[in-house]
Order: C-alpha cells, then structure tokens, then sequence
C-alpha cells in the first residue's frame, strides 16, 4: 500500500485517503506530463492535464473521479409476434418487449436504442430470427443512424430463421446503437430474437 513517487502532489494526497478509506490503491502511470495518472482501488482517480468530458467528476486540480465498479449490460429480447404499429411506416427500427438484463440503464427498451454513458469498447451481438416469411431480411447495426455490420436470413425452406451477427465497437459518450430492418418484412413476427450489448473496458 505504496504511492509511487511518480504520482503528482494531489494525486499523492487522495491515494493517501483512499487508502484510508478503502485499504488498497494501485497508482499507474507515465513517466511525463502528457499520460494520465490512474489510481485504481474502490474508484480510478485519474490525473491528467487536459481531463476529458467522461462522465466522471472532475476537479479544478485535474483529477477525474470514476467508479471503478460501474459495469453496464444490457440483453433484450422479443416475446410478442405483435408488430409496432411504425415499424412499416418510417423508422424501421427492431424492436422489443423485454429487457432481460440493463445494469445500469442504458438501454431505453420502449425506443429500443443504447446510449453509451462513457469512451469505451463496447461488444454487441444480434439474432433476428424471421417466422412463416419467404423473404429475404437485412438486419443492420447502427450507430448514431450509420450501418456498422449487417445481417442476412434468405432461405425460403425453412419455416423460421435468424439474421445474426456480432461486433466491438468504439462509442463515445451518448452514441446511440440500435438495430433496423433494412431490407424485407417481419410481418410473421420476430419473436425470440435477441438483441445484447456490455462495456469490454472504458477509454
């Protein structure tokens, strides 16, 4: 339970706290001005000349407080075959009825869109599944209204199949991804389908 040398005065002194407070710090850093300093223990301080607009608080001395034990996830899923009434008619996004897990709220399940609360790596995966529909679907991920990956389900003899795919992406705070129908219909319904998402680790 040492703060390294390295660690600028203010930084030295909350380590110091949180160390009173919580019985384990871990200070890493550069060597020179331009890296941030993060201390890692109950929450990251990190020191930085120039603190970034994350979602953590920020001092007037330049530390940025953050909860090392925020996670966030989300996995939703489709239990209705009912067909939102604007899902024909101009937004075509997906959507669904019931959010299995959203540790931390970020998916708004009525407009079936995630914000990202912070910079980080974030993984996402779909499985659209089609029923009794001889058409050809593509399903997109979007980010901020851009198609990132796609997704296709064509097979005209099967009575039910999934367009899935799956991917990290970067986000920065309050990027919105969600899924659309960009080619075809659901008119069978998209019931157990899927649509997931969790923060790999925050920039």
């Amino acid at each position: 339970m040492v703060v390294p040398a390295c660690c600028p005065g203010p930084c030295a002194m909350l380590a110091l706290s949180l160390l009173m407070g919580y019985g384990v710090v871990r200070c890493v850093a550069g060597q020179n001005d331009t890296e941030p300093i993060v201390l890692e223990g109950k929450c990251l301080v990190v020191c930085d000349s120039n603190p970034s607009s994350d979602g953590g608080v920020t001092s007037s001395l330049g530390i940025s407080v953050r909860s090392a034990g925020a996670k966030v996830a989300f996995s939703a899923v489709r239990g209705t075959n009912h067909e939102p009434s604007d899902m024909s008619n101009t937004s075509m996004t997906i959507y669904f009825d019931q959010a299995l897990v959203n540790i931390g709220n970020h998916f708004d399940l009525k407009a079936s869109v995630f914000q990202a609360p912070r910079r980080g790596i974030y993984s996402f995966g779909f499985h659209v599944v089609k029923v009794y529909n001889r058409q050809t679907i593509q399903v997109n991920l979007m980010q901020n209204d851009y198609p990132i990956i796609s997704a296709f389900a064509g097979d005209q003899d099967v009575t039910r199949e999934a367009a899935s795919n799956g991917v990290l992406l970067q986000l920065e705070r309050e990027d919105r991804v969600y899924l659309k129908l960009e080619r075809g219909t659901l008119m069978g319904g998209w019931k157990y389908s899927t649509f997931s998402g969790f923060l790999v680790f925050p920039l």
